[in-house]
């Protein structure tokens, strides 16, 4: 069982929730822990959408700095890549993803909402990526993950000066996609993730998995993933549901399986 991070399913949403006080610092085993949970819940046909949690004070600081402070770079080797294994479990979940933001998501903690579909904040939360305040730089994707959304220039100007970002300007730039007081973070996060739960399964891991492998080749090759996804749903229990429904009684009526 894991010891630093739970996971919870109700209503077809899963809940997994970092337990690490007092900052919910990214240990090697609480990497490994998301990791392993975040290949449970892509199995679990049960699971339709996903919350990702660090409570009511804090998402995640960042790395343990006191555990990677003695390694040196032939441990950091074999480190890094769990921990880019670990992110990467994450960002490859199947179901629609949505970070729960409160107070720091720093570092780690930032890439680790990276990782992730979406991204509500609490309206006092702070975001950043300050590995080069410690002669770093981001290591679990930050580079990547944070270019691609919210431009390359704001992503340099962000990681060359490790400076925090509140949810006002994060808003602004992209960074997370909804800004509510501290106290309704998981509600909103579990509002949303619900909503998406109901929505055809199948074709909602199809949309996903088409527009991720899609943004990293050229148009050609991703309007053939896109077209080789859309005529695989015509398999699909949900498909003739959706269609049936919108012929009977118009679009947004459909109940579907998951099927």
């Amino acid at each position: 069982m894991p010891e630093f991070v739970s996971l919870e399913v109700q209503d077809a949403v899963a809940v997994v929730t970092l337990q690490r006080p007092p900052m919910n610092a990214l240990s090697v085993q609480v990497q490994r822990e998301i990791g392993d949970l975040a290949r449970e819940v892509t199995r679990r046909s049960d699971v339709h959408a996903v919350v990702l949690y660090g409570g009511e004070r804090l998402f995640a600081a960042g790395a343990d700095v006191k555990e990677m402070a003695d390694l040196d770079y032939q441990a950091m080797i074999e480190v890094s890549l769990r921990l880019e294994e670990a992110f990467t479990a994450v960002a490859r979940i199947a179901q629609p993803t949505i970070a729960a933001i409160t107070g720091f998501a720093l570092g780690g903690g930032c890439e680790l909402a990276l990782a992730c579909d979406f991204r509500v904040a609490a309206d006092n939360s702070k975001l950043g990526q300050p590995e080069m305040l410690l002669g770093l730089i981001p290591g679990a994707g930050g580079t990547q993950r944070l270019p691609r959304l919210i431009g390359a220039a704001r992503a340099k100007e962000l990681i060359f000066s490790g400076r925090f970002v509140d949810s006002e300007e994060a808003l602004r730039i992209g960074l997370v996609d909804v800004v509510v007081p501290a106290d309704q973070v998981l509600e909103r996060a579990m509002q949303w993730a619900q909503q998406l739960a109901r929505g055809p399964r199948i074709a909602m891991q199809a949309a996903k998995r088409a527009i991720d492998r899609g943004l990293d080749v050229d148009l050609e090759t991703g309007l053939e993933i896109e077209r080789q996804a859309f005529s695989s749903l015509f398999a699909t229990e949900d498909r003739m549901i959706g269609m049936q429904s919108f012929l009977d009684n118009g679009a947004g009526k459909a109940t579907f399986t998951g099927r």
